[in-house]
């Protein structure tokens, strides 16, 4: 059993996820024929009834997810992440400061010392693989807080380049800014592009500076044509697959809370998308995440 509980509950997290939705859980698709990895998950995020953390492992194992990277976005979520990937096996663990943290941080005087435990949460276990999710987001944050966004974001790439972790990049609305920002500071020699929301030549351009490209339930999205493009020009070297759970439950249960168990549905519009063979394609993400987020666990 971890010693790891949920911290938040849903109330607490209604501004990412919009309105409430439809409680019942969807069937579990069909497994896998070869392992791949859930790269941004968020099991801290509690949901009423939903999936405990050891249930939600054991789902995930069952339909071929057997391993998941757990994403903490503000101080108890990256504490409960540290914890989390001690505890199971199954996880290790990203620890950053979102970037709609950051203002609220900055207003209230304490974003310096939240950015300084980040670093001591990076360096206390080797279980912590990541630093993100960190970037800009101009959708939920006004101009009076970007230029907090922007410096708690520099800060994490240093992080992330100092500590030699994967730097996961959320980014919302912010595109041009984020490869600003890349540019110049420099990327880490792994960055992964979470939930990758951009085009087709966004993609070549995070791309061509060796970015991974992260793909979640909103490939499957009728509205997402702009996503598939850009899936459809990325290597099979560089396309790595997250639900970004409990949130962008993929198609048809999108509305219903998602969980890694869910990733087969992404993996197999991907495949479509594609036009590959879906072990091929699981094989060849497998591999990917291991090789943008330091080695297998």
């Amino acid at each position: 059993m971890s010693t790891a509980e949920p911290t938040r509950s849903r109330a607490a997290t209604e501004e990412k996820s919009g309105a409430r939705r439809d409680r019942e859980r969807p069937p579990a698709p069909e497994p896998l024929p070869h392992p791949v990895v859930d790269n941004h998950c968020h099991l801290d995020i509690a949901d009423g009834d939903w999936l405990a953390t050891e249930d939600a492992i054991a789902a995930a194992a069952a339909v071929g997810v057997p391993r998941i990277v757990q994403i903490g976005c503000d101080l108890p979520g990256a504490r409960w992440a540290v914890q989390a990937a001690a505890d199971h096996a199954a996880l290790v663990a990203g620890v950053a400061l979102h970037p709609n943290e950051a203002p609220r941080l900055a207003a209230s005087g304490q974003l310096d010392a939240a950015l300084a435990e980040i670093e001591e949460l990076a360096r206390s276990h080797d279980k912590v693989r990541a630093i993100g999710e960190t970037g800009l987001d101009t959708f939920r944050t006004g101009e009076e807080g970007r230029a907090a966004q922007e410096e708690s974001f520099r800060r994490h790439v240093d992080l992330a380049k100092r500590l030699d972790k994967t730097l996961v990049i959320h980014d919302r609305d912010a595109h041009d800014d984020v490869l600003r920002i890349i540019d110049s500071e420099g990327a880490p020699e792994r960055w992964v592009m979470h939930c990758f929301s951009g085009d087709a030549a966004f993609a070549r351009a995070c791309l061509d500076r060796g970015a991974h490209l992260s793909f979640a339930g909103t490939v499957t999205f009728k509205n997402a044509a702009a996503v598939r493009e850009a899936l459809a020009v990325t290597p099979l070297d560089r396309v790595l697959v997250e639900t970004d759970a409990p949130y962008l439950t993929p198609t048809p249960w999108r509305g219903r809370p998602n969980a890694s168990y869910l990733v087969p549905v992404t993996v197999r519009a991907m495949a479509e998308v594609l036009g590959a063979d879906l072990e091929d394609l699981c094989r060849a993400i497998d591999a990917t995440t291991e090789t943008a987020f330091g080695g297998a666990w």
